[in-house]
C-alpha cells in the first residue's frame, strides 16, 4: 500500500487538474436547457473509468439523465463494493451572491479551499474514490477487492429514472456494500462517519366545511369554520411534551444506546450557540432528549404550509368553505413510511370536529437507513479515515435523507458506508460553494486505505 500512497502523493497536481475539468462542466440536472452538459459530465466520468482500467464502462440510459457504470471483478474471495456518487449539481443562482469566483463554473484554489459549484456536492468527494482506485490499478495492475462504480446524474434534479433503474438492474449492481462520500463533518478537526439517515412520510390534508364561502356576520357562530378546525387539528398533533399524539407512531422506534449518545456529545453544539445562530429564544422538541438526539435519533412532525380563506391586503370577513395544510414526518430506523402513512390516514379524520370532513393524501415516503455500529464495513471506513486524517472519526446520524441509500438497501440489500469529507460550512447548494483542499487530498489517501481494508475482510459468509 505504501507504493500506492506514494503514487497518490506524486499525482496531486494532476488530480486537481482533472477535478477542475469536470467542475467546469455546468451539469445542472434541474435545467432542461443543460441536458447536454449533464450528459457531457457523465461522459467525462465514463472516459475516466475507461482510462483507469475499469471494464464494462457504459453511459447507461435511465429514462432521465444517464448514469455511468463500470466494474473490475477479478478479486476472488473479497467483497464487492459499489462506489456511488453523483456528477450533477445544483443551479448556480443567484449569480450576484458569488463573491470569490467570476463564474461558479470556473474553479479556483484560494485560502486552502477549492471554490466552485459541485466541489463539495459531490464532484470532489466522489473523485476521491475514483482517484484512489486508479492509483491501486496503476501501481499493482489490480484492485484489492471487487469494485463496481455507479455515478448518477439526477440526484440534484428531484426527478428522473435513476431509482427505478436501480430497482430494474439489481443483478448488474449487486454488491455487499455501497461506499459513498456525500456527507459532511461538524468541524474541520473532527472527522465523522454517518451511519444512519432519517426517512420521511409526506402528506397533504384537505379540510372541507360548508358548500360555499360564507359571510361571518350572517353565519358566524352557526357553522364550523374549516380554518379553525385546521388550527385545532394541527395543535392536537403534539402533546405538551413535544410527542406526536397519533397512536402507534412510536411503536417501532429504536431507542438510542448509551454509546450512541456518547458519540453525539463529542460533536454537539451548545444549545446557546445554536439559538444565537438561529435567532431564537429557545429550542423545542420531544422532552427527555438533547437537540442532536431529537434530530438524529427521534422521529418528528413538521407542518410546511397552510392555506385557505383570505390572506390579502385589508380585510374580508369570510368563512372559507375549505382549506388545508401539508406536513411531513421524519422517521428513524425501524419505522416503515407506509405503516406511518396508514396511521395518519386513519387517525386524522377522527380528529376532525363535527361539521368538517378531513381527507389525508400520502404524497411520498422514504425509508430510514441505519448501518449497525458493529458492521465490519463501518469499521473499515473508520480505520481508513483515521489512517488518513490522524483522528478516529465519530459515528453520527443525520436528520435528513439521502434517498438513494434507501433504494440500495431495498433493492440490493446493501448497507451504505458514508465516508464524507465535506464541512457544514461548505455552502453546498448556495453561493460560494467550496471544499477543503486538504480534505480532497487526504480523502484520496483514505480511499486507498478503505479499499485495502475491504479487501482484507474476505467475502461475507466465506464464499469464494
Amino acid at each position: 500500500m505504501r507504493n500506492v500512497l506514494e503514487f497518490v502523493a506524486g499525482n496531486q497536481d494532476r488530480y486537481l487538474a482533472r477535478l477542475f475539468e469536470i467542475l467546469r462542466i455546468p451539469s445542472v440536472s434541474a435545467d432542461p436547457a443543460r441536458a447536454g452538459e449533464v450528459r457531457r459530465a457523465g461522459q467525462w466520468v465514463a472516459d475516466f473509468l475507461g482510462g483507469a482500467g475499469f471494464e464494462h464502462v457504459s453511459l447507461m440510459e435511465t429514462g432521465g439523465h444517464p448514469a455511468v457504470y463500470g466494474d473490475w471483478l477479478h478479486a476472488p474471495g473479497t467483497p464487492t463494493i459499489l462506489v456511488y456518487g453523483h456528477y450533477d449539481v445544483q443551479p448556480e443562482d443567484p449569480i450576484d451572491k458569488w463573491t470569490i469566483l467570476t463564474t461558479p463554473f470556473e474553479p479556483m484554489v484560494k485560502d486552502g479551499q477549492i471554490w466552485g459549484r459541485g466541489t463539495s456536492d459531490d464532484k470532489a468527494q466522489f473523485l476521491t474514490h475514483l482517484f484512489a482506485l486508479e492509483a491501486w490499478k496503476k501501481v499493482h495492475g489490480r484492485l484489492p477487492c471487487n469494485v463496481k462504480v455507479f455515478i448518477e446524474g439526477e440526484e440534484e434534479g428531484g426527478s428522473g429514472g435513476t431509482h427505478d433503474f436501480v430497482q430494474a438492474h439489481k443483478d448488474l449492481l449487486a454488491c455487499d456494500a455501497v461506499a459513498l462520500s456525500d456527507t459532511s463533518w461538524y468541524s474541520p478537526e473532527q472527522p465523522t462517519i454517518v451511519y444512519s439517515l432519517r426517512g420521511i412520510s409526506y402528506f397533504q390534508v384537505d379540510v372541507k366545511g360548508p358548500n360555499r364561502d360564507l359571510h361571518s356576520g350572517v353565519y358566524g357562530g352557526m357553522v364550523r369554520n374549516p380554518l379553525n378546525a385546521i388550527a385545532a387539528i394541527i395543535a392536537g398533533l403534539h402533546d405538551a411534551h413535544g410527542r406526536v399524539t397519533v397512536p402507534g407512531f412510536y411503536d417501532d422506534v429504536l431507542e438510542l444506546t448509551d454509546m450512541e449518545k456518547a458519540e453525539f456529545r463529542k460533536v454537539a453544539v451548545p444549545d446557546e450557540e445554536r439559538m444565537k445562530d438561529l435567532g431564537v429564544a429557545a429550542l423545542a422538541g420531544e422532552d427527555g432528549y438533547t437537540a442532536l438526539e431529537r434530530n438524529w435519533g427521534r422521529p418528528c412532525l413538521d407542518v410546511h404550509g397552510i392555506w385557505g380563506g383570505f390572506a390579502g391586503e385589508g380585510s374580508k370577513t369570510v368563512i372559507a368553505s375549505e382549506g388545508g395544510f401539508k406536513f411531513s414526518c421524519r422517521l428513524v430506523a425501524n419505522q416503515d413510511p407506509a405503516k406511518v402513512a396508514q396511521l395518519f390516514q386513519e387517525h386524522l379524520p377522527r380528529m376532525a370536529p363535527p361539521g368538517v370532513t378531513v381527507t389525508v393524501k400520502y404524497h411520498h415516503g422514504g425509508t430510514p437507513v441505519m448501518v449497525p455500529v458493529d458492521s465490519a464495513y463501518l469499521k473499515a471506513g473508520a480505520d481508513a479515515m483515521e489512517a488518513a486524517f490522524g483522528r478516529r472519526p465519530v459515528l453520527v446520524r443525520e436528520g435528513a435523507s439521502i434517498p438513494i441509500t434507501a433504494v440500495f438497501l431495498e433493492a440490493l440489500d446493501a448497507p451504505s458506508i458514508m465516508v464524507g469529507y465535506g464541512l457544514d460550512s461548505d455552502n453546498i447548494h448556495g453561493p460560494d460553494e467550496h471544499f477543503p483542499l486538504v480534505n480532497f487530498r487526504k480523502g484520496i489517501d483514505a480511499g486507498v486505505h478503505l479499499y485495502e481494508a475491504f479487501g482484507r475482510m474476505g467475502k461475507p459468509g466465506g464464499a469464494a
